[in-house]
């Protein structure tokens, strides 16, 4: 089992130039290898098996920063072709943008090219990095590889993912008995509603800042677009949805937490949040309450201390059933 800690970095004026070197190197290699697979199946009706290796040559830039990070580039390529012709629905995979796509890159740990100390990480190339670690990684985990982000509000953030040997009563059977059990309803005001009485905070803090983020937003629109307020402006706005992100994690963090503590099974409806979202101009209300996070971050929480999540099918008449009689 794999677990991933998440800290927050302080690189220095060159090491954050080298940084936006890889986030550009990774994006324009990436979007350089799926225009040469579209072009050769459409000319040849073949799956072109190309590497970052058959780039450097006539781009000598991609080589100052770091192979690895290269290499993932081809791995994640592959994968989301794996995921289109799996499921069609996911889509095909798409050009990454400059300004919208998200600035990251992954490297692995290769011959201890990485290294993690108290306050201070080793990346390849950037060698070492001041690092606000604020939690205490066991010293059995193993580390397999460092995923290097940018925020749009200028901070940077590594996610370090570690492989985790021991789970706790992985091998123990529930005894249902004497289990307790816990349903969760889904509710577009409050998230959800549970089958036995718990104490939360109220939700919706994009409602509760709505009005603020609304206020920066319209001084953004009147800026110039590409001067300095401008790129002020929106470092402004960025901080705003990254705090709002932020209130909305920590809260869903703290309830699953809790509730995988105190229950062995917790039984939820399978509910297609997207289509939801789509359908009567109810998206607003359903991303506010995050809902489809609750359940993943719930579901991995009961996975680890060897508890289990039901997952009840959609379409079933669960509202419709009487508690007493079945």
């Amino acid at each position: 089992m794999n677990i991933a800690y998440h800290f927050r970095i302080y690189p220095n004026r060159e090491q954050e130039v080298l940084l936006a070197k890889t986030f550009g190197c990774c994006r324009f290699l990436y979007n350089q290898m799926l225009n040469d697979k579209i072009r050769e199946y459409e000319a040849t009706k073949k799956m072109l098996r190309n590497t970052p290796a058959m780039y450097k040559k006539a781009y000598p830039f991609l080589k100052e920063v770091d192979s690895l990070a290269l290499a993932n580039v081809q791995m994640h390529l592959e994968k989301a072709y794996k995921n289109f012709f799996r499921d069609p629905k996911i889509g095909f995979p798409k050009f990454k943008s400059k300004h919208r796509s998200r600035k990251s890159y992954t490297t692995n740990v290769v011959n201890g090219n990485i290294q993690v100390e108290d306050h201070q990480i080793k990346l390849p190339k950037l060698k070492w990095i001041r690092m606000k670690k604020h939690r205490d990684i066991p010293e059995k985990y193993c580390l397999k590889s460092v995923t290097i982000s940018m925020e749009p509000s200028g901070k940077y953030y590594a996610s370090l993912l570690y492989e985790k040997t021991d789970c706790e009563n992985q091998a123990e059977e529930l005894d249902y008995e004497d289990a307790k059990i816990l349903g969760i309803d889904y509710a577009m005001h409050g998230m959800a509603v549970f089958s036995e009485d718990i104490q939360k905070e109220n939700e919706g803090y994009f409602r509760k800042s709505e009005e603020r983020l609304a206020r920066e937003q319209r001084k953004l629109s009147h800026c110039v677009k590409g001067s300095n307020n401008y790129y002020r402006q929106k470092k402004r706005v960025a901080l705003c949805h990254e705090k709002i992100r932020n209130q909305r994690k920590d809260f869903l963090h703290k309830l699953s937490h809790e509730m995988a503590e105190t229950y062995d099974v917790v039984a939820v409806e399978d509910i297609d949040m997207k289509a939801m979202s789509q359908c009567m101009h109810f998206g607003k209300s359903v991303m506010d309450n995050g809902y489809g996070k609750f359940r993943e971050l719930l579901e991995y929480k009961l996975t680890w201390r060897g508890k289990k999540l039901v997952r009840v099918d959609r379409f079933f008449p669960s509202s419709k059933k009487c508690c007493k009689c079945g």
